[in-house]
């Protein structure tokens, strides 16, 4: 039986035929989990995965419908963690989906170096602001900015965890292009693959994604655009196929 808390909804993720906890108050996944977790390389039969920043396991619940591989996901928050482990428990995927409870700086120390094909973040995406100017509440505060992990812990982590030639996934604002990039490289993960992310045609993009290979050689590939909502505020096919399948 499943125990809810607080707020708290059990929610479809629809293409998947999965459900999630979700809390308005706490936590609730956006569209950018669903592209990182489509973006990605996930190998298809077996491999260690490895998800930080994982919030209330949206991205481990996605990947777990692309490989059957091992996968692991990182939460710092008690809160989140627990919501994690909950929605895993409700679809009958511990065997295949472990949570841990703690901070992604700790995890090549308690995990090891180079033990991973696959990393994926969702990281906070803001410089963490004067004091009054954060938001007053701690869970969602913690998920936008960069209060207990910078793009830099990110970066590194991401790629100490990985296995030569294994893959790190991250998606971020297109602001943060040049420090993503640059820190990639100083952390060994040459860029491959690049995806930049609009609302529609027309407006900037809000979106960016990249995967980079542990000590790969320099080529990177610009993918085409893809666009969130059509000219009448639809969902393209390609989001819409994301969400809801076929």
């Amino acid at each position: 039986m499943l125990n809810l808390k607080g707020d708290e909804r059990l929610d479809y993720l629809l293409a998947e035929k999965l459900r999630i906890i979700q809390s308005p108050s706490v936590f609730s996944f956006s569209l950018d989990a669903v592209l990182l977790a489509r973006f990605s390389y996930v190998p298809i039969q077996k491999g260690n995965l490895i998800d930080l920043c994982s919030g209330n396991g949206v991205i481990p619940l996605f990947l777990s419908s692309r490989t059957k591989g091992s996968i692991t996901g990182v939460e710092i928050q008690e809160r989140l963690h627990d919501m994690a482990v909950r929605s895993i428990e409700y679809n009958g995927l511990e065997d295949r989906i472990k949570m841990i409870h703690g901070d992604i700086k700790e995890m090549p120390t308690l995990l090891g170096h180079g033990k991973y094909d696959i990393v994926t973040c969702n990281p906070p995406y803001f410089l963490t602001p004067a004091k009054d100017q954060i938001n007053a509440n701690e869970h969602l505060a913690i998920a936008r900015h960069e209060i207990l992990c910078t793009l830099e812990d990110v970066v590194r982590v991401s790629s100490q965890l990985l296995k030569q030639g294994g893959k790190a996934a991250f998606v971020h604002r297109p602001g943060r292009l040049l420090d993503m990039v640059t820190l990639m490289r100083q952390y060994k993960l040459e860029p491959k693959r690049l995806q930049f992310v609009y609302p529609k045609q027309g407006k900037e993009a809000n979106m960016l994604l990249v995967e980079g290979v542990k000590q790969g050689s320099p080529d990177l590939k610009v993918l085409p655009p893809l666009y969130i909502y059509n000219k009448d505020h639809e969902y393209t096919p390609e989001i819409s196929e994301m969400l809801y399948g076929k």
